[in-house]
């Protein structure tokens, strides 16, 4: 059930070795998440780089991830694509791969109507009995789902929830009065206590790659209503986030987490190594960051 998904669910990245996916490393990762204690996590999102995955790469990376799990956080996957087609396949995929819930993000470039996207929708629900997550994210894809679309859905049982990163908290709050009981999840870290103080579950988080504790108590605490500790940590993390976000999500957070020894900063074009003085900030971040931590 997605009403259980809740609390800071970690988008992965994805990390390479010459050019292919390095699962020693993942195995890695998805561990340091659980041992930091994690609600969940999500493979072959945008800080995965799903834009360049292969199908079939995708594939491996759901069946992996779900195996390495082993039932101890939910698995969310990632099937949404510009294609209805292909997020179908994909979809089929990550379902028989024994995923938890599935995080779909509007279709990019070719910018559905809010037909199409009722459609898109519908289609992907029609072919997994899993709970459905729609990504919005209008910055990226050219898109901002309609409110009265995302009712639609959710009421004739296509989405359970919405992974908002339109950055609007008007939205998201008319969103909280006309859907109080879908699952919506802050798209942004910035945003984690404000989206939660309207009803929010929680957050999936780039941010949480590297402060996974932090997150996690975040999330906790704006749950509980301990405004007090969650703005705390929300203040506290906020020039962490800054920065991960100064370049191309996920350039930042993976050089961080090379330098914390978790992966190879190698990534996919058109993708490409942050900066020589970006570096230098990031290393600042990176220094006292132990996957132990």
């Amino acid at each position: 059930m997605l009403t259980d998904i809740k609390g800071a669910l970690t988008a992965l990245i994805t990390p390479f070795k010459d050019g292919k996916i390095d699962f020693s490393s993942l195995e890695n990762i998805i561990e340091f998440q659980i041992n930091s204690g994690v609600s969940g996590i999500v493979v072959s999102g945008t800080t995965g780089e799903s834009a360049t995955l292969s199908d079939a790469e995708k594939h491996e990376l759901f069946a992996f991830t779900v195996k390495t799990a082993d039932g101890r956080i939910p698995v969310i996957g990632g099937t949404g694509t510009n294609s209805t087609d292909a997020a179908l396949r994909l979809t089929g995929s990550a379902t028989r791969a024994g995923c938890d819930a599935l995080l779909v993000v509007t279709p990019y470039y070719n910018k559905a109507s809010p037909e199409g996207l009722y459609q898109h929708y519908s289609k992907l629900a029609a072919r997994t009995p899993l709970p459905i997550i729609a990504y919005n994210v209008p910055s990226r894809t050219g898109v901002n789902i309609p409110i009265d679309v995302l009712k639609k859905l959710y009421e004739d049982g296509s989405i359970a929830g919405l992974k908002e990163a339109s950055g609007d908290i008007s939205r998201v709050a008319k969103l909280a009065e006309r859907l109080p009981q879908m699952a919506i999840y802050s798209g942004n870290d910035d945003q984690i206590l404000p989206i939660m103080s309207l009803g929010g579950r929680g957050v999936i988080s780039v941010v949480s790659n590297i402060l996974p504790r932090e997150t996690e108590a975040l999330c906790r605490a704006s749950a509980k209503g301990d405004l007090k500790k969650a703005r705390e940590i929300q203040l506290g993390i906020l020039p962490t986030v800054s920065l991960l976000f100064s370049d191309v999500n996920p350039i930042p957070v993976k050089y961080i987490m090379h330098k914390m020894g978790l992966c190879r900063l190698e990534y996919r074009l058109p993708l490409t190594p942050p900066t020589k003085e970006l570096q230098v900030k990031l290393d600042e971040v990176a220094r006292g960051l132990v996957t132990g931590s």
